[in-house]
């Protein structure tokens, strides 16, 4: 009997390590987007950015001003459907 609770606390173990690397990839991913757009394309890449015109603006500061507030807030519904299904994924959800 208890070897086999130990058992399930190895695959439990496992499994808990899956669901916290997934949940750390999905955070990586949407840190590596958000700083690209805010930092990148808004700073770093505005002057190759200035030509391309958006509402009447250049692109550079577009996502310097709006773009990397639309980008945030669309991470932030990928990461809520992201987590949603890893939940179901792995028998978590609410």
């Amino acid at each position: 009997m208890a070897d086999q609770t130990s058992q399930n606390d190895s695959a439990q173990a496992e499994a808990d390590k899956g669901y916290w690397a997934a949940n750390v990839r999905i955070i990586l991913i949407s840190l590596v987007i958000w700083a690209l757009v805010s930092f990148g394309f808004g700073i770093l890449l505005r002057p190759a950015l200035s030509g391309i015109s958006v509402g009447g603006t250049d692109l550079g500061f577009w996502f310097a001003q709006q773009g990397s507030i639309l980008v945030f807030l669309g991470l932030i519904f990928f990461y809520a459907m992201k987590m949603n299904k890893l939940d179901r994924e792995y028998g978590v959800e609410e």
